[in-house]
């Protein structure tokens, strides 16, 4: 398709995703680069001329990069809204540009490659049957919690010539031992023994050296360790302890519950320990029912999980767990299943809430926050400002509409109740 100098050509597709082959014109072109010498010449200063009146020529060459420059991003700029205008594609990102050929006088050429949001259509969004399965909060829990507590507020005391136990902190120094390679000590670093910080070869080696001694040792690799490259695999390494620490907790009574916040004992601090708890069972039943839901929908319907929009979800968990590129193949094969499932969720959540008109509204946004408001004793007007400041709202709207989806889908299966 032609417009004005601009053509473009679909060159692959999926569900989620199209490619293009565009071309822009010499003329176009040409056209474009008159412009920016225009208007690099209005606002020049060059040596020798007054600011604006500079020959064209010598704006030519002195901003030869810069007009370069211009004309190829606003010729990806016009091309881009031009395609947008003629065609129904309704991109979810800004498109990604590559394989960039521009020489003077000749064609600019590039291939854009647009991801878009899948039309599913759902034939079947009811008669199904899930199980809520809530988990009763026990004493055990609570204790567990209250202890997670203490530990927070604990201190760490030294142990001076006693070999570490799990629980210790201790304070090391690991250096690997290669045949015919001078090591080279590492920097001491911190891990509480038993609390998988360390493989368990290691952390044994670890309690059978005494503060202020070293020790070589041969530790092996478990099988099912993260690093794929390690799995299975002996290193001989120099353990050097430097120093191991107790910790020692306060006693749990009231002067704690009144040091950990706005509680008068130890009773009113168990109690909302349990109800914290309690909330967090309920949050996760009702996690593992929506999910069982969509599952059962997603398999009645053969929903997709297109492999472009699963590629970009890996790229945003590796960057928010901070995977270095040389273990994103290894990191992308574990978690590709839960991607798939996550794109899945996303496709039939849009979906009914296209098909049912299920979108939050301004009025739920108000409503929900002036909610959040009242609970938080603050004005709605400002917490609405804050959220809006803190690009929150769209994150707002995403989990109200999240919310009346999964009611109305529940309406529209079998919901029995049943044990953890």
């Amino acid at each position: 398709m032609a417009m004005t100098g601009i053509t473009y050509q679909m060159t692959s597709e999926d569900v989620a995703s199209r490619s293009l082959q565009v071309t822009v014109d010499p003329d176009r072109l040409e056209a474009t680069e008159r412009r920016a010498v225009r208007e690099y010449a209005k606002s020049a200063r060059l040596p020798g001329f007054r600011k604006g009146h500079a020959p064209e020529p010598v704006v030519r060459r002195r901003f030869e990069v810069e007009i370069r420059r211009f004309v190829l991003e606003e010729s990806l700029r016009e091309s881009w809204d031009a395609i947008l205008k003629e065609t129904s594609l309704k991109p979810t990102a800004d498109p990604q540009v590559r394989n960039v050929i521009y020489e003077t006088g000749k064609p600019l050429t590039f291939e854009m490659q647009v991801e878009i949001r899948p039309e599913i259509k759902l034939d079947k969004t009811g008669g199904f049957t899930v199980v809520r399965k809530l988990a009763a909060v026990t004493d055990e829990m609570v204790s567990n919690q209250l202890q997670e507590l203490r530990e927070q507020r604990g201190t760490w005391s030294p142990l001076p010539g006693v070999r570490a136990k799990p629980g210790n902190l201790v304070s090391v120094t690991v250096t690997t031992i290669e045949d015919g390679v001078e090591p080279v000590p590492g920097q001491p670093h911190d891990l509480v023994l038993g609390q998988g910080q360390a493989i368990p070869e290691l952390e044994e080696q670890i309690m059978a050296i005494a503060p202020g001694e070293s020790g070589d040792a041969e530790v092996r690799f478990p099988e099912d360790h993260a690093d794929e490259s390690r799995r299975g695999k002996t290193r001989k390494v120099r353990i050097a302890v430097h120093e191991v620490k107790e910790q020692l907790l306060p006693e749990l009574d009231d002067a704690l519950a009144r040091e950990l916040g706005d509680f008068d004992s130890l009773a009113s601090l168990t109690s909302r320990v349990r109800d914290d708890l309690e909330v967090d069972a309920r949050r996760r039943s009702d996690d593992e029912l929506n999910g069982d839901l969509l599952r059962q929908i997603g398999e009645a319907n053969s929903v997709p999980a297109p492999a472009s929009m699963v590629h970009r979800l890996l790229h945003a968990y590796a960057e928010s767990y901070r995977v270095e590129t040389s273990q994103f193949e290894t990191f992308s094969k574990s978690f590709e299943p839960i991607a798939q499932a996550q794109v899945k969720r996303e496709l039939i959540l849009d979906a009914v809430a296209t098909a049912q008109n299920l979108r939050a509204t301004e009025g739920d946004i108000d409503e929900r926050v002036a909610k959040l408001a009242a609970s938080r004793g603050v004005d709605p007007g400002k917490l609405y400002a804050s959220l809006q400041q803190a690009k929150r709202l769209g994150e707002l709207e995403h989990t109200i509409t999240e919310e009346k989806v999964f009611g109305w889908l529940l309406q529209q299966s079998t919901v029995t109740e049943g044990a953890a």
